[in-house]
């Protein structure tokens, strides 16, 4: 569906973009025909351009007497988060089985609004930091400080159980160390961080691999509960290290691999300190974003640029609802979704099914 020119002009963008501009690997810049979630591509005969939007559904649902819940993630074409969007952005088209095309249907009588999506969805950040011998001997003050800000600039105000942070640590050991648990609250995760002490590894070394894996794998379960919850599930994986893996215990390759076959809702951002950091791996690794400090007074700012990606991307995901015309009997109808964000726009198409549909809807 894309010509020439737009492909290569976003591979090209694909070499640009360096440290906080990484590419969300979920979008891999084929928004056009990939990607949609549960949707398509809007039908034909609406005529729209090619998306420099995507909406990518989650989830939907419908509840009586008459509302359509459509739950979707936003992203531009260099697959960065859209956040702060609200109803009047969006117009609503339906096609119903005596229509040959789609119809406009008005937001204000519909009642388009964006709800609170914490009924429907869970987010989790997992911060994953390297405390090995050289981050304990030279920087930990600084790192402290620096993980102290994350939280309180990522954990929402007020807090909400739908978004929830836990806190982890690696040395040399095969083992990724839990120092809090899954939290909604910024009081105790930053309480966590204040009792790091510079003894609290056994091993000097760094399993760097060992904590891209293991990270993983915590985020994947995170997923699974949440869909046992009927609930759909984000999480962020964010990665601090100040060198190259020394453990050798897993292999590059192996923690790549994971990076990659790990679930489309995961979003990985890395942060790297100092020389002895390999940048080309964090990015590799940090394939949504990744930030390097050159010094250990730099910590926190890279610390605060990585916590507004990580909070874009949370706010990036919003259920729409709307209170249909369709009425039972009416069967399956084709819905379009378009949002237009300043000179940008982009579509969805897919469909539901109004049986039992009545007036009252609110």
């Amino acid at each position: 569906m894309k010509n020439v020119f737009r492909y290569c002009f976003l591979l090209s963008i694909t070499f640009l973009i360096f440290s906080c501009g990484n590419a969300d690997d979920d979008v891999n810049f084929d928004i056009n025909n990939e990607e949609l979630g549960q949707g398509k591509d809007p039908d034909d005969c609406l005529g729209f351009d090619d998306n420099e939007l995507l909406l990518s559904i989650q989830d939907q649902f419908t509840t009586l007497p008459g509302k359509v819940s459509i739950l979707f993630k936003v992203s531009d074409v260099q697959g960065n988060p859209i956040s702060g969007l609200n109803a009047n952005q969006f117009t609503i088209y339906e096609q119903g089985r005596n229509d040959d095309c789609f119809n406009v249907i008005s937001s204000s009588e519909s009642q388009a609004r964006i709800s609170p999506n914490s009924q429907v969805f869970n987010n989790n950040t997992v911060l994953v930091l390297d405390l090995s011998n050289s981050v304990l001997q030279s920087s930990l003050a600084e790192l402290k400080s620096a993980s102290t800000s994350f939280v309180n600039n990522v954990i929402p105000t007020p807090e909400t159980e739908s978004f929830k942070m836990s806190i982890y640590w690696f040395d040399g050991e095969d083992e990724l160390h839990l120092l809090n648990q899954p939290s909604s609250s910024a009081a105790e995760l930053t309480a966590a961080i204040d009792g790091i002490t510079a003894d609290i590894s056994n091993d000097p070394s760094t399993d760097l691999y060992g904590a891209v894996i293991k990270s993983t794998d915590i985020a994947e379960d995170l997923l699974r509960d949440s869909q046992q919850e009927s609930v759909i599930g984000a999480a962020s994986i964010v990665i601090f290290t100040d060198g190259t893996d020394q453990a050798s215990r897993y292999t590059e390759e192996n923690a790549l691999r994971a990076v990659e076959n790990a679930s489309r809702n995961i979003s990985y951002f890395t942060i790297g300190l100092g020389a002895e950091i390999d940048t080309d791996i964090l990015t590799e690794i940090g394939k949504t974003a990744s930030v390097f400090a050159g010094n250990k007074e730099e910590l926190e700012t890279t610390f605060n640029q990585i916590s507004q990606r990580v909070s874009e991307q949370a706010n990036s995901f919003y259920l729409f609802e709307y209170c249909t015309p369709k009425r039972d009997g009416s069967g399956d109808n084709n819905l379009v979704i378009q949002l237009t964000n300043g000179s940008l726009q982009g579509a969805v198409q897919t469909k539901f099914n109004a049986k039992g549909f009545t007036g009252g809807c609110e």
